[in-house]
């Protein structure tokens, strides 16, 4: 459905004299970048890392046998209703051709059978009902003794009412009142909000039901996802960097943002090392981490915006993220998935299997009769990369009994936090996209949007929803934005919240 529509009448370019620096060059920063290029103006994009990405960047690898690999810091899934994200993906690829569809999507635990997600119908309620006639984990007499009132607001999404109601309850809190049956919360619901890089027990209650809301009952595409044949570098960063620079964009990558301070005709001052670039508009698209840096060396900044500091300095990083991507000698098993969700287990969240997946990858197995995986924890319990890697083989070893056998030929492990988290009570002082700073907007997927999304696409919606903040306060139309359906399936019934003899609200 069409959330933002272009103002008929509006001019469609910018002003030659609009200037824009945004910092931060991941998904949301380059989204911003390109939209406002396009519409004319000179837009500067600065990036610390070198090269372009944030938490979907990629970066050559050479291996200690002389093989040149690209590496990422995980695998992420390209859904089809990531419709602003692949808005911006067609910058460089107009038809795609970079994504294939990934066919199985299965769950899998140690105790239970697989859960497959995939071949469900694509229209919801379709979706659940079908759900529920198949699931090896749900079956109808496990909904009939379910907590109904917070059923019902699983079901029913509803951009006010929900965080209202549910932004104060820890998920795991959530889970255990709807009162599903173990193997069902694990396999459907847990592996679900481990999804979002946080612990379900220090994540919001609310957010879980947007999510969910988001990619299962909102979602007129299904559950059915693509994922590059490539690696990201290759299909995608380059190919935009390619598209800013030719649009007349500076893209300059090892630049990192200093500072930002004050200047003159109601300009910021964004300092480097070694210079100072002077804009009226500045995006700032950086993850927490980096942003509350950039506003810790920016006294000025947090004088002048005293708002945008308090939601900044609320911003909550979740817990570190664990990925290691592993060389083996020999081959898995012909019917594993080429990605697996994991449930149950201490620190392995998912398996993907890249020699199945991309080209490169694809390539050395062929050459080495081994395979590429990568182990990923979302929400990491150990206490550095080192032993992260070491638990989620000792366990992918439990899952997947033929790797017992197979010798390491070569590993890569990250270990990071730098996702944001969304904690129980949260939601009213997280930043938005607008700040009291005038000519600065944020952008990311930490941000508050008045739009459901998730994860990519949040942080692309935020970035065009910044853009889009920039061209309208300089004469020009906005860029129209897509999303889900923005209500759930029974958004109409509020039992949970209705206190008693509450007159219900015909709004």
């Amino acid at each position: 459905m069409q959330l933002v529509a272009a103002a008929p009448g509006r001019a469609h370019q910018v002003p030659p004299t609009c200037e824009v620096v945004v910092v931060g060059g991941g998904v949301a920063g380059v989204s911003s970048a390109v939209v406002l290029a396009e519409r004319g103006a000179r837009v500067t994009l600065l990036e610390a890392a070198d090269t372009l990405g944030g938490r979907l960047g990629a970066w050559q690898y050479r291996l200690p046998d002389g093989t040149e690999q690209v590496i990422e810091h995980g695998f992420h899934a390209f859904f089809r209703h990531y419709y602003t994200w692949r808005a911006v993906l067609r910058r460089a690829d107009p038809l795609l051709r970079f994504l294939r569809p990934v066919d199985s999507y299965p769950v899998i635990a140690r105790q239970w059978p697989d859960e497959d997600l995939t071949g469900l119908p694509t229209m919801p309620p379709l979706s659940l009902l079908a759900l529920f006639a198949r699931s090896p984990s749900l079956r109808w007499r496990d909904v009939l003794g379910a907590n109904r009132a917070l059923g019902i607001e699983l079901l029913g999404y509803h951009p006010e009412r929900t965080p209202a109601a549910l932004d104060a309850m820890p998920a795991a809190d959530f889970l255990d009142r709807v009162n599903l049956p173990e193997r069902a919360r694990m396999m459907l619901f847990e592996a679900f909000a481990r999804s979002f890089f946080c612990d379900p027990r220090s994540l919001s209650s609310a957010e879980l039901v947007t999510m969910f809301h988001f990619y299962f009952l909102g979602n007129p595409e299904g559950l059915a996802f693509d994922a590059p044949d490539t690696d990201y570098l290759e299909c995608i960063w380059r190919p935009l960097d390619t598209y800013l620079r030719r649009n007349g964009a500076s893209v300059r990558t090892g630049a990192p943002a200093l500072a930002v301070r004050p200047g003159p005709d109601r300009r910021w001052r964004i300092q480097l090392d070694g210079e100072e670039l002077l804009a009226r508009h500045l995006v700032l698209a950086l993850d927490p981490v980096g942003l509350r840096a950039l506003l810790d060396r920016s006294p000025l900044l947090r004088q002048a915006a005293p708002r945008l500091a308090d939601q900044v300095d609320a911003v909550s990083v979740a817990e570190p993220y664990a990925v290691s991507r592993l060389w083996l000698d020999r081959d898995v098993s012909p019917h594993r998935a080429v990605f697996s969700a994991v449930t149950t287990e201490a620190t392995l969240d998912s398996i993907t299997s890249y020699h199945r997946l991309e080209a490169p990858s694809r390539a050395w197995a062929a050459t080495n009769g081994g395979a590429v995986l990568e182990l990923h924890s979302y929400a990491c319990t150990a206490p550095d990369g080192e032993q992260a890697a070491r638990r989620m083989r000792a366990e992918l070893d439990e899952l997947w009994p033929e790797t017992r056998a197979a010798r390491v030929r070569h590993q890569v492990t990250r270990y990071e936090a730098a996702a944001p988290a969304f904690p129980p009570g949260g939601a009213a002082r997280r930043p938005q996209v607008r700040t009291d700073a005038p000519g600065i907007r944020l952008a990311g997927d930490f941000v508050t949007l008045p739009f459901c999304a998730g994860l990519m696409e949040r942080a692309a919606m935020s970035g065009v929803l910044a853009a889009n903040e920039v061209l309208a306060e300089e004469g020009a139309a906005a860029e129209p934005i897509a999303g889900v359906p923005q209500r759930g399936l029974l958004a109409g019934l509020t039992p949970f919240t209705r206190r008693p003899g509450a007159r219900r609200s015909r709004r």
